[in-house]
C-alpha cells in the first residue's frame, strides 16, 4: 500500500501546486474512461466490419455498371457522403420517432429507440457508402494484364471476381482505408450528442460534474491519440505485408572490377 500511497500523495501534490491540471480526479475516475473507450471501440468497429461487408456487394455492382443497381447505389453514396455524420445520426435519433407508423413498427421499441442502435444505424450506412466508392476505385483500376490471364485460364466471370480482382482491390485499397477507419473513429464523437457514454460522453461528465475546464477533453484526447497510434501501426504492417510487391527497388550497381594486368 505504501508505494500506492504515494503516487496518490505525489499526484495531489502536481493537482494542488504545481499543474493546472487536476491529475487526481483523472487517476479517480479513469476507469469510466476506459469503459468509454470500449463504446467507442465498439461503434467504430462494429459499424466498419457491418460497412464492409454491405460496400463490397454494392461497389462490385457500381464497377459493373449495373443498369438499375448502379444510379441506384450512386445516389445513396452521394447522400451519406454529402452529408454530414451529425445531421444523419440525428435524423435517425430524432426524426424517425416523429412518424407514427414507426413508433408503433415492431422495430421500434428494441432498435429505433435506443440511441445506441441509433448511431450504430447511421455510422454503418456512413461508413459502407464511403467504403463502398473508394473499392469501386480500386475494382475498377484493376490491371487489364491480370483479367486478361484469369479469361485465358478459363475462369468464370465470378471466379475472376472472386480470386483476382476483389483480393487486388482490397491490397490497393488499404491506405485508403486506414483513413476511413480514423475517420469512422474520430467521427464517433458524435455518439455523446445523443446520451452514450463514449470517450467524450465521459470526458463532457467529468468536466460537467466537477466544474472543469479540460480535464475531460485532455483525456479523452489521449486516450483518441492512443488509439489511432494502434490503428495506424496495424496498419502499416498490413501494408508491409500486402503491398510490400508494389513498392519500387533499388538497383545496386554491379561492383567494378579491375582489368586484368
Amino acid at each position: 500500500m505504501e508505494p500506492e500511497r504515494t503516487f496518490l500523495e505525489y499526484l495531489t501534490h502536481i493537482s494542488e501546486n504545481v499543474s493546472p491540471i487536476n491529475f487526481l480526479l483523472i487517476y479517480d475516475n479513469i476507469g469510466r474512461f476506459f469503459e468509454g473507450a470500449l463504446v467507442t471501440l465498439q461503434l467504430t468497429f462494429l459499424a466498419l466490419l457491418v460497412g464492409g461487408l454491405i460496400a463490397v456487394p454494392l461497389a462490385i455492382a457500381r464497377a459493373n455498371r449495373k443498369p438499375f443497381f448502379s444510379p441506384a447505389i450512386r445516389i445513396y453514396t452521394y447522400i451519406f457522403c454529402g452529408t454530414p455524420l451529425l445531421v444523419q445520426v440525428y435524423l435517425f435519433y430524432f426524426g424517425l420517432g416523429q412518424f407514427e407508423a414507426v413508433r408503433t413498427s415492431f422495430l421500434w421499441d428494441p432498435i429505433l429507440s435506443s440511441p445506441w442502435w441509433c448511431v450504430m444505424i447511421a455510422f454503418t450506412l456512413n461508413t459502407a457508402a464511403y467504403t463502398t466508392e473508394f473499392l469501386r476505385g480500386a475494382i475498377e483500376t484493376t490491371p487489364r494484364g491480370e483479367i486478361e490471364a484469369a479469361k485465358a485460364c478459363g475462369m468464370s466471370s465470378f471466379t475472376r471476381m472472386r480470386l483476382v480482382v476483389l483480393p487486388n482491390a482490397f491490397r490497393r485499397a488499404l491506405p485508403a482505408y486506414s483513413n476511413e477507419v480514423i475517420f469512422t473513429l474520430h467521427g464517433s464523437v458524435i455518439a455523446s450528442t445523443v446520451t452514450l457514454q463514449d470517450l467524450l460522453g465521459v470526458g463532457r461528465w467529468l468536466n460537467g460534474r466537477y466544474y472543469l475546464a479540460y480535464e475531460g477533453f485532455l483525456t479523452a484526447m489521449v486516450f483518441y491519440m492512443a488509439i489511432v497510434f494502434l490503428i495506424s501501426i496495424l496498419f502499416k504492417l498490413a501494408e508491409k505485408r500486402f503491398l510490400g510487391h508494389l513498392r519500387p527497388r533499388i538497383e545496386t550497381k554491379p561492383s567494378k572490377v579491375a582489368a586484368p594486368a
